[in-house]
């Protein structure tokens, strides 16, 4: 990773103290989160425990919510955890909620199904808007007094005769506090906006749209925020222009539309749909880069020759016109035969990246490649098939220019200073493995073949690289690839450079996909200032860059929920049939199985093994292991199984093993019995 940026040691900034040097009433502001019992913790950042709360000294905080907290009990000697009662909460971390309606008279009350909340919510007769008894509704709260326990809502959408699709969707979005309506302020203030050019604003920005600019994109794409412009040049040299949508050009800080953009954070992607981050007038129409329309871009500029090598780069605002759009599939086929619409441009552009791509992986990026598994859907949004698709060269084309772009603007930015101190800015990072998490990884890779190395950051990458190419194409590739990314520490944006790992770059953020990520909303506005040299830092962007970190965790969750749902809606025609599956989990309860053919995840319970062996888990084996016959399951293993039930309610699939005779030979590996 080099020695420019150096990981700073942890601060503590709170020593536990004595039990007796707490007092009583001292009040901290903290994250709330609830266990199933109902207990609650906040953590406090800087506090070495999180503060016990207690079910009734939780008022009317839920999950998820910011809250200041006075402390009730000061730490003990047994657990070192204080203990507390939510006085306020600072703010909601979910506002829309799922449930049947129950009408009175002049008022009725959302009666949540799924215990989101403790109490009902109460809807008066005005915001009902048609919602009748026994329907089932999503509604908004728009009043929470801290004096009243039900807080008052609006019913903003009657889901009862929505396919049970439909429903589930919606309410995976809602559990996960992202809104499903813009609020009215928010739509209109984006429909007052205007892509028109002015002369002012061709004289305030490179005018490149005579440049031959190309967009590839998914063939479903609706939100075009990049594109590829391509110019040679003399002596082996190219220009390649990287063009990003210019959002921050319609969304200004501290409007409705940015503080609405900024709470949402990020686009969440389910399978049958996505929730965007911005109004579509804006996503889909103002900054889509869609072909021969002009636009306002953010570009990074390069002289580039074929073997990767930036001679200098530019960036800038810019207008932009796209001359031709590209699927995926367009492109990988006109690098695959040579022939096609600008077949020389992308071929050449292919070359680069492959370039680019070479020295990352020479320089200790990790080659983590891993398929992603998507459902192909009818009308009704039933999976009627499974596509699994595999990073191509076509793919790794823009990814590797985007790679470049954002690499680039975060050094620009690092390099500058600020009176003194670094510029604070929105990095994107990703620290070094924690030993004790890979040791156990290490010595199960080592089962199959792989020996790792762990001396250095360097040489654990290294490592990593080499079994990842070892097992390509074995059973045990994707459960190798999925267990070596659960050991890797989470990216996250913060304005503490530390460098990003897995990609070996000292410097990294997100410059390239403002439609879909705040953080890249952020990166434009700071970089915009640090080009025209009219610096103002942006206050309180640690805890920005913390919010849009949680945001993007819950729409991953959000997003592997829904595609769990469509797991479970697939394998329900296939009950009773035999697979073949590789098991890519276990713990003490049973093992997961995914199928080979329409990798799909379900669980066999130790309680459908009783007639095999009693059964316990070695936990840093990643195996169950029969207690009289030693016969063993491991993460790996090939098994078959049959499709016993699935539960759409609870996103479940089970299967069954499916034991065959016996072999008459000595040993005690599962293989004996398969």
């Amino acid at each position: 990773m080099g020695s420019k940026k150096k990981k700073k040691e942890p601060v503590t900034h709170y020593s536990r103290p004595k039990t007796k040097s707490v007092p009583a009433g001292m009040a901290y502001a903290g994250k709330l989160e609830l266990t199933r019992s109902g207990m609650g913790f906040v953590v406090v950042e800087g506090l070495a425990k999180d503060i016990m709360i207690k079910p009734q000294f939780l008022g009317n905080a839920l999950d998820g919510d910011e809250v200041r907290v006075e402390v009730l009990k000061m730490a003990s000697s047994r657990n070192g955890r204080m203990e507390g009662s939510v006085k306020q909460v600072l703010k909601r971390n979910r506002v829309e909620f799922t449930g049947v309606i129950e009408l009175n008279k002049h008022f009725a009350f959302l009666v949540p199904e799924k215990k989101e909340l403790p109490f009902d919510i109460y809807i008066p007769e005005k915001l009902l808007n048609g919602a009748q008894q026994g329907d089932k509704a999503i509604v908004k709260v728009v009043e929470w007094s801290e004096s009243k326990r039900n807080p008052v809502g609006e019913v903003i959408d009657i889901i009862t005769h929505d396919r049970a699709n439909e429903i589930a969707m919606k309410e995976i979005l809602v559990s996960n506090g992202f809104p499903l309506t813009f609020p009215d302020d928010v739509i209109e203030e984006s429909e007052r906006l205007s892509d028109a050019i002015t002369k002012e604003d061709i004289a305030a920005r490179k005018d490149l749209r005579k440049d031959l600019t190309l967009t590839i994109d998914p063939f479903d794409a609706k939100d075009f925020d990049d594109a590829i412009s391509f110019k040679p040049l003399k002596g082996g040299w190219y220009e390649v222009g990287v063009h990003i949508a210019d959002v921050s050009h319609f969304v200004k800080p501290d409007t409705a539309l940015d503080k609405e953009a900024y709470r949402r954070a990020t686009s969440v992607y389910l399978p049958d749909r996505v929730l965007p981050m911005l109004p579509e007038h804006i996503s889909n129409q103002l900054c889509s880069l869609r072909p021969n329309e002009d636009k306002f871009t953010f570009s990074a500029v390069f002289k580039i020759n074929d073997k990767g090598e930036v001679k200098e780069y530019w960036l800038g605002k810019t207008l932009t016109h796209s001359d031709r759009r590209f699927t995926y599939e367009e492109a990988q086929e006109i690098i695959e035969t040579g022939a096609g619409d600008h077949a020389e441009v992308i071929l050449t552009l292919n070359k680069i990246s492959q370039a680019l791509r070479k020295a990352r992986f020479k320089n200790g990026a990790i080659n983590f490649s891993s398929q992603e598994v998507r459902f192909k859907l009818d009308d009704a949004g039933m999976p009627v098939a499974v596509v699994v698709k595999e990073s191509k060269e076509a793919h790794q084309l823009i990814e590797e220019l985007m790679l470049l772009a954002n690499r680039t603007v975060a050094k620009h930015v690092g390099d500058m200073n600020y009176k003194g101190n670094p510029i604070p800015f929105p990095y994107r990072v990703h620290d070094v493995p924690d030993e004790e998490k890979l040791k156990p990884f290490s010595i199960f890779a080592g089962k199959f073949g792989h020996k790792f190395d762990l001396h250095t950051p360097q040489a654990i990458a290294a490592s990593f690289n080499k079994m990842l190419e070892m097992a390509k194409g074995k059973p045990e590739q994707h459960v190798l690839e999925q267990l070596g990314i659960r050991t890797m520490a989470k990216a996250v944006y913060t304005t503490e450079n530390i460098g990003h790992y897995g990609l070996a770059f000292e410097d990294y953020a997100h410059f390239t996909s403002p439609i879909r990520r705040y953080p890249d909303v952020l990166v434009h506005r700071v970089l915009q200032q640090c080009l025209t040299n009219d610096i103002h830092p942006i206050k309180g962007l640690e805890q920005m860059c913390k919010h849009c970190s949680d945001q993007e965790r819950k729409a991953m969750e959000a997003e592997r929920a829904g595609n769990k749902y469509k797991q479970v809606e697939y394998m329900q025609q296939f009950l009773g049939e035999e697979f073949d599956g590789v098991i890519s989990g276990v713990a003490h309860f049973g093992f997961w199985v995914e199928t080979v053919e329409t990798k799909c995840e379900g669980l066999v319970s130790v309680a459908d093994l009783g007639d095999i062996d009693d059964f316990y888990f070695e936990e840093a084996e990643y195996t169950l292991v029969g207690h009289r016959t030693g016969l063993r399951f491991r993460i790996g293993d090939k098994v078959k199984v049959i499709v016993a039930a699935t539960n759409l309610d609870k996103r479940q699939i089970d299967y069954q093993l499916v034991v065959e005779e016996p072999k008459k030979k000595k040993g005690k590996s599962k293989r004996d019995l398969f």
